[in-house]
């Protein structure tokens, strides 16, 4: 399964951007986004690559819909006794 996350850029320079989920960075490519994002936007981001800019309120849905997942999950595993 492939998943795909909103980030947040922080910094741009040249092809590249740092981006940053829940206090961790990571530099990402943005060679596939035109035109290319600008700091404080966010990110849709797979594999190491920017694939769109979507607006804050884009991506705090996107992070909200994939926290309510993982407590899901996470409540099938504590009720199989596995978490």
């Amino acid at each position: 399964m492939c998943l795909s996350v909103p980030m947040k850029i922080l910094e741009v320079s040249g092809d590249r951007a740092v981006v940053e989920l829940g206090g961790a960075t990571q530099e990402i490519s943005i060679v596939l986004v035109d035109p290319p994002p600008v700091p404080g936007q966010y990110a849709i981001v797979h594999a190491g690559f920017a694939l769109n800019v979507i607006d804050e309120d884009e991506a705090r849905e996107n992070l909200a819909l994939l926290e309510e997942l993982a407590e899901h999950h996470q409540r099938e595993l504590d009720a199989r006794g596995e978490g």
